[in-house]
């Protein structure tokens, strides 16, 4: 840990003291290993998370990992030596009976689908996801919902100073943040008492930290801990840099939370991907199935009613109904025995999953599933938010499927034009301008770029605060999605009929240039400093529920910006798509759905 972050936990930790009435000679002489386990209503929620904030956060783990990427197996044994530092062993997670979930899109709406179908029986259910939209507490919830900033505080503090205590001059006193709250994850479904934990992998599978293993005889990872049952959602291209360039490459990271003995289910994948999952689950000795379309479980009964829109979703439910239904099948048989396949799958010599009718508890569980930022819909006057969080190629191609198809089933204004706007960004090793690309058929009117910061200034938000990226870093790669896009228009457009000109800072930086006047077949583009300047723009004041401030001086000042404005504000309707990026589209909960933050 570096020195400046250990200055910053414990400038902190003074504060805080000072704050409580401990003076700071006191509370320096005692040090953060000696403070109790707080629990008094002093410890407000926002200081565990700025502590929080001081471990790396996930983009600093992914810099970390990827530099000790010659010896995964060390990160796992350290995940193994935090846990029993913060007083649990390996064997002490049986006991949350886990459904682990993998994937590169839909393993958080399959989660939030199973989670919800087994809550519906009347079980207490955990749940670990990341990344949060809006508060980091958001990752782990009990019974659907997040903890209360008072439960996360309390078991926040306890963890940290349980692993304070337990530091020696061989160890690192603190995981990174992503582990951290994954320790801390187990402690609160423990000692919470759940019937069942659906625990989201991170990154990857085989070497991610939710993934506790440990090497066995004859040079072989064999299980330590076992989940009930696994699942596998859609493979693709993500984080290219940390678990390989093809998909095949993927698939084998993906397959890494495989267990000896333990049932796993997987969505039919390309044919590559599909056999390897395949062959790490003969390796392993685990038994692997392939989930039927959700039509075959329809068939005899009604249609299926899902709370997620979009029809990629159906591929995740259908996912979603065999771990709950398997989860349920091996707790009646007290963990024995293996799912019965219907008949010998034709594809690649797997298995095809039970054909079965689902229960009214499993419909019910579907259709009250709710997954925020995922195929969400926000209607608020003329303006109708789309929010998608797609941030790879083949989600990018289901979030413009969907959007597509939503507009398609609206009922067209009579009293003015209606304008398309795009909301735009994306973070780490993606392609943005594959994706873009992807998202141009959709012909939006205006393409909106801005950071993932809600505001110029996150002090005021912990849960916001990234200290991983400087503004200027934000903004350039917001300038470099602006000129993707342009480059795609001038693809489609004649250069005669206009120029763009390159991109440069302008004035406050608050609003940065535009290519194309309005109203023609390209979309004029603009950047924003943050969220809340591109949500004022496009709002123009007309979402009854965001009604911020006056707008900043220079809001308008472009011309672009301005005659915009005015489109805007007579349009009868306006469709916005907020893609790109989770953490862009948690931004604009924030600001759309106060309730969210309080």
């Amino acid at each position: 840990m570096s020195r400046a972050r250990s200055h910053l936990r414990a400038a902190l930790f003074l504060a805080a003291a000072s704050a409580r009435g401990i003076t700071t000679q006191v509370a320096a002489r005692r040090g953060l290993s000696a403070w109790p386990v707080p629990q008094e209503p002093s410890m407000e929620y926002q200081d565990a998370v700025r502590m929080l904030n001081t471990l790396q956060t996930n983009a600093g783990y992914l810099e970390q990992v990827k530099r000790q990427r010659g010896d995964p197996q060390t990160q796992l044994e350290a995940m193994e030596l935090y846990l029993a530092r913060s007083g649990l062993q390996v064997e002490d997670l049986d006991r949350l009976n886990i459904i682990h979930v993998t994937g590169t899109k839909g393993k958080g709406s399959t989660c939030a689908f199973t989670e919800c179908i087994l809550r519906s029986y009347g079980l207490k259910t955990g749940f670990f996801s990341s990344p949060h939209l809006v508060q980091v507490r958001e990752r782990i919830r009990i019974n659907g919902q997040p903890i209360s900033p008072e439960l996360f505080t309390k078991y926040f503090w306890r963890l940290y100073h349980r692993l304070e205590e337990t530091k020696d001059g061989s160890c690192v006193s603190m995981p990174p943040y992503f582990r951290f709250l994954t320790l801390m994850a187990f402690h609160v479904f423990l000692q919470e008492k759940v019937d069942l934990a659906v625990v989201e992998v991170g990154i990857g599978g085989a070497y991610d930290c939710t993934n506790i293993i440990r090497a066995g005889p004859h040079g072989l990872f064999l299980p330590c801990r076992k989940p009930v049952v696994c699942g596998v959602s859609s493979l693709g291209i993500d984080h290219t840099s940390l678990l390989g360039d093809t998909v095949e490459k993927i698939a084998w990271q993906k397959g890494g939370i495989f267990k000896q003995g333990v049932p796993a289910f997987t969505v039919l994948q390309p044919e590559g991907p599909l056999a390897v999952l395949r062959d790490r689950a003969q390796q392993i000795s685990c038994p692997l199935y392939l989930c039927p379309m959700l039509e075959a479980l329809e068939e005899g009964g009604p249609p299926l009613t899902l709370g997620l829109e979009g029809e990629h979703q159906r591929s995740n439910a259908a996912l979603a109904l065999q771990l709950a239904h398997c989860w349920l099948q091996r707790q009646d048989r007290h963990g024995a025995g293996e799912p019965k396949a219907s008949r010998p799958g034709l594809l690649w010599q797997l298995p095809l999953a039970p054909v079965f009718q689902p229960t009214s508890h499993m419909r019910l569980g579907l259709r009250n599933t709710e997954w925020p930022g995922r195929t969400q819909v926000l209607r608020r006057g003329p303006l109708t938010w789309y929010l998608d969080g797609a941030h790879t190629a083949s989600s990018a191609q289901a979030c413009v499927r969907w959007f597509r198809q939503a507009l398609q089933g609206r009922e067209r204004p009579s009293g003015g034009p209606e304008v398309r706007v795009l909301l735009f960004n994306a973070t780490g090793d993606r392609d943005p301008a594959a994706l873009l690309k992807l998202l141009q058929p959709c012909q939006f009117d205006y393409a909106v770029f801005c950071p993932n910061l809600t505001e110029v200034s996150s002090t005021g938000n912990a849960d916001q605060q990234n200290f991983t990226v400087t503004l200027d870093q934000v903004l350039l790669r917001c300038l470099e999605h602006q000129q993707h896009w342009n480059h795609l228009d001038e693809e489609q457009a004649s250069p005669d009929l206009w120029s763009a000109p390159s991109p440069e800072p302008g004035g406050s930086a608050s609003l940065l240039l535009a290519p194309h006047p309005p109203h023609t077949c390209s979309a004029s583009s603009l950047v924003f400093s943050c969220i809340s300047h591109a949500l004022q723009w496009i709002s123009q004041g007309r979402d009854p529920i965001f009604q911020p401030p006056s707008p900043p001086k220079g809001l308008l000042t472009h011309p672009v910006a301005h005659s915009g404005a005015s489109i805007l504000r007579e349009a009868a309707a306006i469709h916005v798509l907020v893609t790109g990026s989770l953490h862009l589209v948690g931004g604009v909960l924030k600001l759309l759905e106060p309730a969210l933050s309080q």
